[in-house]
């Protein structure tokens, strides 16, 4: 492995944002409908319910992503935003039953130099 591309698999993250929204009021269910549609456009995919993921380039980008994420948070409820790095979730096992998707795609990464 080139010594670019060890670096870049401790550099790139992944952004997991995992969430548990109270949905028991029709108010409630529209913030919860209102977070996961933003999540969606800020390129979010769902890796499973109340669990979605994005890949990002650097530690910066997943600071802004961050933010961002933090001033979409319903009133009530609990969002939680895990970092994983590139090296980190190549680690990761995922098993999955014969009826299921497989899993998301790892996003191309783009080599500049």
């Amino acid at each position: 492995m080139a010594e670019t591309e060890r670096l870049n698999a401790y550099r790139n993250m992944w952004l997991m944002v995992l969430y548990d929204l109270p949905t028991e009021t029709k108010a409630q269910r529209k913030a919860f409908a209102t977070f996961r549609k933003n999540l969606q456009g800020l390129g979010f995919s769902m890796f499973q319910f109340s669990a979605y993921l994005r890949h990002v380039a650097s530690r910066e980008s997943a600071d802004v992503y961050k933010k961002r994420i933090k001033a979409i948070v319903p009133e009530e409820g609990a969002v939680c935003v895990l970092e994983i790095t590139d090296k980190q979730f190549e680690k990761m096992e995922l098993y999955l039953g014969t009826k299921r998707k497989p899993p998301p795609n790892q996003p191309r990464q783009l080599e500049l130099f």
